[in-house]
Parts: structure tokens; sequence; C-alpha cells
């Protein structure tokens, strides 16, 4: 039975109204049973235990698991790394992954270099298809409303033309591509590193001398540092990623980079080790859950975390 996922960013009312209209027309061409709506599903509103956010990562993961098809919604400059995760974790697994996005924006690392979609062009190489709803709709005058109705009734335009397009190319490629999860085959001595796309720290160069020091072979990032084609680069780190036996990631900030999200997420399907740069700050808190150090699809897939390369000697020296 076909399964579709619906990933949007949850803390926000709009962003919520969105992720309900694609999952709504999707329901309309395949059935309510057939699309899950985190937050909606979960029951997240209503939901008590004394460790929520353990439990909605879990009820998550294990939706992740059995999907056969993923509409996401990404916008802006700060991508949510939640839905970040998730994307991970359904390119991992081989799953056709729609994104949308309401941004009208592009990035580029250099000014007359390629421009992408997102500020991560990881997500450019892990996307099936990329749906932009960046432009206005038509113009139909200011009757019944005047000018701000009429301005609604212009993004609204789009946004309902948007979820009609993910939706179409949702289901083409579903029927085509099987959920198949990647090469078993892992490089037991391979480690890969992600650091943050915000500021250099030399933190990295001692993690990267402790690995070789312990006989690491060692894959650095790329695609930031390649101006000419950063989505090829995309795709050698994807693929140092999924081969490695171990990733040590930085989430330092209050939102952890896309990258970041995208790798956890995508190891976390095989319970692979991931070992996080934390800063010890940024606690986030919801109504209802435990006090999380990180978003909750981050945290409670991560191996473990480190705010020293002390801290990380013993993760390593910890490490089965």
């Amino acid at each position: 039975m076909a399964l579709f996922y619906v990933a949007h960013r949850l803390f926000a009312a709009h962003d919520r109204v969105l992720g309900a209209h694609i999952a709504a027309r999707l329901a309309s061409e395949t059935g309510t049973g057939s699309v899950f709506l985190p937050f909606c599903d979960t029951g997240e509103d209503t939901l008590a235990s004394d460790c929520k956010g353990r439990l909605l990562f879990d009820l998550d993961c294990a939706r992740l698991r059995r999907i056969t098809g993923m509409i996401a919604v990404l916008h802006g400059p700060s991508l949510d790394d939640g839905v970040c995760m998730e994307i991970g974790f359904a390119a991992a697994r081989g799953i056709p992954v729609i994104l949308v996005s309401t941004d009208f924006q592009t990035y580029a690392l250099a000014d007359c270099g390629p421009q992408c979609t997102f500020p991560d062009p990881l997500l450019e190489h892990l996307a099936t298809s990329v749906i932009r709803a960046h432009r206005l709709g038509p113009f139909r005058g200011h009757a019944h409303g005047g000018r701000f109705r009429a301005f609604l009734e212009q993004n609204l335009a789009t946004v309902q033309a948007a979820a009609d397009q993910a939706v179409a190319e949702l289901l083409t490629t579903a029927g085509v591509h099987a959920p198949e999860r990647h090469s078993a085959m892992i490089l037991p001595h391979l480690a890969y590193i992600e650091p943050s796309p915000y500021f250099p720290d030399p933190m990295w160069e001692a993690v990267h001398a402790e690995l070789h020091a312990r006989g690491w072979q060692v894959h650095t990032a790329r695609r930031f540092q390649d101006r000419a084609d950063p989505v090829a680069a995309a795709g050698e780190d994807w693929t140092a990623v999924t081969a490695a036996s171990l990733a040590i990631i930085d989430v330092r900030g209050p939102e952890t980079p896309p990258g970041a999200a995208l790798i956890t997420g995508a190891r976390a399907v095989a319970g692979k080790r991931v070992l996080a740069a934390w800063s010890g700050s940024w606690h986030t808190l919801a109504d209802g859950r435990e006090p999380n150090w990180r978003n909750l699809m981050i945290q409670y897939a991560l191996t473990a975390r480190f705010t020293s390369i002390r801290d990380l000697v013993r993760a390593l020296e910890s490490l089965p």
C-alpha cells in the first residue's frame, strides 16, 4: 500500500496550514489513509507522555520507514532542521522526495557562480523534483475585499498551483521508483566530517588529526568549496556519507545546519553512528514536551555529542 509523508515546519501556524493544504490535495487523489501529516496524525496537540519528544520521534521514524513518497516544504535561508532530517531519512531509502519552496531568493557560493534553490546544494542533489512557488498569481482586480484580499488571492493561487504540481509529480515518480536502501557496504575505516557552513573553526583541523591518529580515512564535506559545481560535489559528499561508518557533524547554533540535519536522517535509517559538536546552549521547549537540547528529530538520532576535543576523544574511545 502506498503511504505518503508531508513534511513541513511545525512551529508556526502558516506552515501547518500549508502542510495541511498539500496533504488534503494529496489525499483527494490517493485516499485519506495513504497520507501521513506530522503534528496532525501523531495527535501532538493532545498527546501526553513523560518523554513526549522521544515518543514523537519514534512515531515519525516508524512512519518514515514505511513511506513510498514524500512532499517536503522548505523555504527561506534558515531551513527547518526537522524537515531536513526527514528528507535525509527518505532519500537514504531511495524514496522519491518532491521539494516545494515559497522562497523567491536563490543562493550561490559566488556572485557569478551556479545558483541553487536552497542554501545547501545537497538538497538539490537529493530532490527528485523541486517546485518553486515564488511568484504571485495573476492579479484579478480589487473587487470583493480590496487590495489586501486581492493580494491574498494572488498568493493562494500560487500555493494551490504548487500543491497540484507536487502531487502530480509525486504520484508519477512514486509509481516508478520502488523504495531501495543504499548499499549495505560500509567502509569501516572511513569517517565523514560535516563542519558548519556558516563559519570556519580551527577545531575541525584537530578533529581531522585525532581521526587520522586512530587510523581513520577522512572525507570532509566539499560542496561549499566547489564554486564551479557545488551540486556535483554534494553528490560526492552524499556517497561518502552513506559509505562511512562514522559521521561527525556540527549542530551548534539555534538550528542545526541543513546538511548536518540531512546527514543525521540518512544515518538514522540504519542506526549508523553520528557524533555532534554542540555548544552547550540553545535548548528548545514546547508545551507538554521534555526539554530538548536540539530539535527532537536530530537529538534522538545522534549517537553522542561533544563540546571539546577532549570530549570527542572520549566519545571515539567508547565506540564499539
